[in-house]
């Protein structure tokens, strides 16, 4: 079967990477997904997402192989087995309260993992490199919204500064050999087949058991909120973006107005017609109060931005949620 090109896709288990590669795959790309299905949390899910992308492989417009991106060797092999046009990379040690407990591990999977991710777009002549970034980033700024022109050098995890690592790698790479990235910054993702450990996920498992729901900061925390098919969308419109105003560019991907998170909870109880009950708890260490996306530039390119409303999103993983888990 034609195909239009070849697109690695690294995290391709990974919950935006699944979406993603279905998408690509629907659009007749071939993509080569490659994960290390780590046991971060449950390998079950990332299996089952895989198992999604099957009709694909029956069709030749997906192929998949667990590596490790941080494993040069097995990196490379994959570039010198199949020609390579474009890489998005999705793959990291992912949450920002993990990054406490664990921190070698973000630098192995975010740092290491990603440098090895440049050496092969730059050795390989990849035409365009689009990685996750993350709204972590911003840190400890407290000018809202945040634009890709702020001051990003106030990290306060290890998470957020293994993305903003990124982000100047990323840069070095452009300037020195001039490869095409695109680092997108994606605020707060959620929907069907979401990680566990994320807030909707544990809220939803926590309201149909009974149990109290972990409120931070007393509640006062504001999200941009972004739905997983924006996410998808936006990165779909971008790869058909033929040039770029310079070989680095950075956007945020998020959704366009803050939602305050006692307000979230609302919608999610009223997405399950169940009512919480909450535990209000301080700030927790790392995390920030409020993020808030400027979308100026990303619609400037792609003349699109994230538009899904929360109520409609969250009811469409809540209908996943009760399916999957059989609640």
């Amino acid at each position: 079967m034609e195909h239009k090109l070849n697109i690695l896709v690294t995290g391709s288990a990974g919950f935006i990477g699944f979406h993603l590669t279905k998408r690509l795959c629907d659009e007749g790309y071939y993509v080569i997904g490659v994960d290390n299905l780590n046991d971060y949390y449950d390998v079950q899910l990332k299996k089952d997402r895989l198992a999604q992308l099957d009709v694909f492989i029956e069709s030749g417009l997906f192929s998949f192989q667990k590596i490790d991106i941080a494993d040069l060797s097995d990196l490379e092999a994959i570039f010198n087995e199949t020609k390579i046009d474009i890489v998005i990379n999705l793959a990291a040690q992912a949450g920002v309260r993990y990054s406490l407990e664990n921190p070698h591990e973000y630098i192995r999977s975010n740092v290491q993992g990603f440098m090895n991710i440049l050496e092969c777009c730059q050795y390989n002549n990849v035409s365009k490199l689009i990685y996750a970034s993350s709204s972590s980033v911003y840190g400890g700024n407290v000018k809202l919204p945040f634009s890709e022109s702020d001051r990003v050098d106030n990290p306060v995890s290890m998470y957020a500064a293994s993305k903003r690592s990124n982000e100047l790698m990323a840069h070095t790479y452009s300037h020195l050999f001039g490869l095409n990235t695109i680092g997108l910054r994606f605020f707060t993702v959620y929907g069907p087949w979401d990680r566990p450990d994320m807030a909707l996920n544990i809220f939803t498992k926590n309201i149909i058991e009974g149990k109290p729901l972990q409120i931070f900061n007393n509640g006062k925390h504001s999200r941009s909120f972004t739905y997983i098919d924006d996410i998808v969308e936006s990165i779909s419109k971008l790869l058909n973006v033929d040039s770029f105003d310079n070989k680095y560019s950075i956007f945020n991907i998020g959704g366009e107005n803050a939602i305050d998170l006692m307000n979230y909870v609302s919608v999610i109880e009223g997405a399950l017609s169940l009512k919480g009950t909450y535990d209000f708890l301080p700030m927790q260490l790392g995390d920030v109060e409020k993020t808030e996306a400027d979308l100026q530039n990303l619609r400037k390119v792609i003349d699109f931005a994230p538009k899904t409303n929360i109520k409609t999103g969250i009811k469409k993983f809540v209908d996943w949620y009760r399916k999957y888990y059989d609640k």
